[in-house]
């Protein structure tokens, strides 16, 4: 094996999630290729947070129906500069019959790749959070810490705790408990799935895990609990931006909406931590208010011909006269007809939805979903009347 110049610090994007919770529209696409945001992709963030950290080699892990994930990060160039002599390399399992086992086994087969780079640490990332940070004020606490393990940790709201691996830490910071989704949570202290090792620590973790018959070969289910049982230097990173893990429908809707009550969170409005995609001709804009959009996100190449209100509004959609859009994500390509209502919804990339339809989240927490290239023409003429997505037995419910 060929060991290539030494990197201090590398990364490795966990990007092979299939997403149920967010189908339908990870039915074709692995959930880190979900639009987001206008002109973005989620996988995007982590990327840019790489690339705006001085971190240029980076490995992505896919497995999950990759092809819109490879065609969108091609060979890096929208976030690694050549002349860095960094890469962005698309890390597939070798056969169909090798899937990985879990998060921790995709690291373990791709250990080849990062032994090529002989990296101090690696940098552990989930590839579908919403969030800017720069990883090496957390790399310097680790090295500070004299740590072997570094995990970035933000509290949530009580009630969603149970959804995420939460942890306890002592007045030091040092992890001293750590459970994967808690029936029954004792802190609201959450994993941002963002993890900083020392390689060598953690390739002899790996070795032993793959050997475990009893471990699902999984780093909050498996390694992080065994680490802190051996006694290991393990501390928290205590992260205070925004962050959001979008790995349900609700959630996804709730994050692009936040954009729209804080436009501090605009992705492209910080020129320190800008974050890059490959559509750079498509970027998006934050409109206040205007004749036809009130506080929306509209992207370029759009031609707005009805209202829209409080929505985020993607690359390359089409809205007809009289046609109104509200607490809606319109994602690429979508083509909406005449006098059609949208309210609280989330559109699919490449859907036609024809004149007169209506399309309508029905509850605080019911977003309708319609998965992508769907064709929509049902006139919704009475209050009871429903429909659904031909690929995703998903009802919509009209307005009651």
């Amino acid at each position: 094996m060929k060991i290539m110049s030494k990197k201090e610090c590398m990364a490795m994007l966990l990007a092979g999630g299939e997403g149920r919770r967010l189908h339908p529209l990870t039915l074709h696409t692995a959930k880190p290729a979900v639009h987001f945001g206008g002109s973005y992709r989620m996988i995007d963030f982590a990327l840019s947070n790489c690339s705006n950290s001085g971190i240029h080699t980076i490995g992505v892990v896919t497995q999950y129906k990759p092809d819109a994930l490879h065609k969108h990060i091609g060979r890096g160039s929208s976030w690694v500069n050549r002349s860095s002599k960094g890469e962005v390399a698309l890390l597939h399992p070798a056969d169909k019959d090798n899937v990985y086992a879990g998060t921790a086994d995709a690291i373990y087969q791709n250990r080849t790749f990062i032994n090529r780079h002989d990296p101090e640490y690696v940098l552990i990332l989930s590839a579908d959070h919403i969030y800017r940070m720069d990883y090496q004020a957390m790399l310097e606490q680790h090295k500070r810490n004299k740590a072997d393990v570094t995990v970035a940790v933000t509290p949530v709201k009580w009630e969603e705790a149970s959804r995420f691996g939460i942890l306890s830490t002592d007045e030091e910071g040092r992890i001293s408990r750590f459970c994967e989704k808690p029936a029954e949570p004792e802190s609201n202290l959450a994993s941002m799935g963002i993890y900083i090792f020392n390689w060598k620590y953690l390739e002899s973790l790996l070795i032993k895990d793959k050997n475990a018959a009893d471990s699902s070969h999984d780093f909050g289910k498996d390694l992080l609990p065994a680490i802190i049982e051996q006694g290991a230097n393990i501390y928290a990173y205590s992260f205070k931006g925004y962050w959001r893990d979008v790995g349900t429908i609700e959630s996804l809707w709730q994050a692009n909406m936040d954009m729209l009550l804080n436009s501090e969170l605009l992705p492209w409005q910080d020129q320190q931590a800008k974050v890059y995609t490959a559509c750079t001709d498509q970027a998006p804009k934050y409109i206040q208010s205007s004749p036809r959009v009130k506080r929306s996100v509209v992207s370029d190449r759009c031609a707005v011909r009805g209202k829209v209100e409080r929505s985020v509004i993607s690359f390359g959609v089409q809205i007809g006269e009289g046609s109104m859009i509200e607490d809606s994500v319109i994602m690429p390509g979508v083509t909406i007809g005449r006098n059609a209502v949208i309210k609280k919804a989330i559109i699919g990339e490449g859907t036609y939805v024809g004149d007169e339809v209506i399309i309508q989240g029905t509850g605080r927490n019911d977003i309708a979903v319609i998965g992508e290239k769907e064709t929509i023409v049902t006139k919704m003429d009475k209050p009871a009347a429903r429909f659904f997505s031909t690929d995703w037995m998903r009802w919509i419910s009209s307005p009651s």
